[in-house]
């Protein structure tokens, strides 16, 4: 399994996905702050990585502490969970990770916990998701083989595979279920400009599990849906709204769109955890706005003029009607989604 963030004793662990696929290096974060900063430069990124990254970042900063009682941690963990919050606004999965990590923190206040026992605990509500996350990628992974044919090739965008994950993917998580199952599955994917994830990481990913696959750039899928090339379309997710609107990686919509034209199915695979049920539609979901230098240069080369405007939103919405089904580890969704997605958060309350 690619060992995409692993908590050691001195701090957490992760490996360099601005480097790949070229360089398989590690960096060490030892602070919170050098979490936050990892999550922020995209060392670490996909919404279900975000998320435990956030909750390993307040363990880091809780085991770090000078505070000697639990009065006196109170406010630096809201600082610490404040740091956090501010690094990646798109990704729902941040803001779970690290309310869950409030009221963890807020019962053993009122249950009269050490500060001892606030460290012990908040580390192991960590490793908890931690392990959660790895088993609702292979549950979801299960669900969502069935859907796929039993020969033919899957388009995704942008990289939801382990990387994107503690382990396995959600996306990709599905590709490798149907081929573990037996099924001949082939993968094109898209490189996903700005940064490249598909390009640089889904290849890399896919080529070391020996899934056949192929890049293509983004503006070639509608060529290779009209001749029949793609039978599905798997991607993941940021968000989701509550009636189904999708936020992903920018160029999705786009993908949609010409899915729906050609009549291939399109899937959205993610965990419950990035469902925002608070969220009704996908006009209030915010799209995080990154840095003009990614568009700008690339491998340190400049590529536009100077003085150019430039806009690079880090995702774009899918409107819930191009999306043939969710996939959970609570089971596959379909329209109407705003009942679906209702029902089965009321049915595992």
């Amino acid at each position: 399994m690619i060992p995409t963030l692993t908590w050691t004793p001195e701090g957490v662990r992760f490996i360099d996905q601005t480097k790949l696929p070229l360089e398989e290096n590690y960096v060490l974060a030892t602070t919170y702050q050098q979490v936050a900063d990892v999550i922020v430069t995209m060392v670490v990124r996909g919404a279900p990585a975000i998320g435990v990254s956030a909750a390993y970042g307040i363990a880091l900063g809780a085991q770090r502490t000078s505070a000697l009682t639990p009065g006196e941690f109170a406010p630096e963990f809201d600082r610490i969970c404040a740091c956090l919050a501010t690094t990646r606004p798109t990704a729902v999965n941040l803001f779970w990770a690290i309310d869950r990590m409030k009221r963890l923190f807020a019962t053993l206040l009122a249950q009269g916990a050490t500060l001892a026992q606030i460290k012990e605990k908040i580390l192991a509500e960590a490793h908890a998701m931690y392990e959660e996350d790895i088993e609702a990628c292979r549950t979801m992974g299960a669900f969502g083989a069935a859907l796929l044919p039993d020969e033919g090739s899957v388009l995704t965008h942008c990289n939801a595979g382990a990387l994107a994950t503690c382990g396995y993917g959600t996306a990709l998580g599905v590709i490798r279920s149907a081929v573990e199952q037996g099924k001949r599955i082939s993968v094109f994917a898209d490189e996903t400009r700005p940064f490249l994830q598909g390009a640089r990481l889904t290849a890399w990913e896919l080529m070391a599990d020996h899934i056949p696959t192929t890049v293509i750039c983004d503006n070639m899928a509608a060529s290779l849906m009209h001749a029949g090339r793609i039978q599905a379309v798997v991607v993941g997710a940021d968000r989701i709204a509550a009636n189904g609107d999708t936020a992903n990686k920018i160029g999705t919509y786009n993908v949609a769109i010409l899915a729906r034209e050609h009549g291939i199915p399109f899937y959205v695979a993610a965990p419950w955890s990035t469902i925002d049920l608070a969220t009704p539609t996908g006009d209030s979901i915010p799209i995080e706005e990154r840095p003009a230098v990614e568009v700008t240069h690339h491998g340190g080369k400049q590529l536009t003029p100077n003085g150019v405007g430039i806009a690079n939103p880090a995702f774009d919405v899918t409107p819930a009607k191009y999306v043939t089904a969710i996939i959970t580890e609570r089971g596959v969704l379909r329209a109407p989604y705003a009942e679906s997605l209702r029902a089965t958060e009321l049915a595992h309350q």
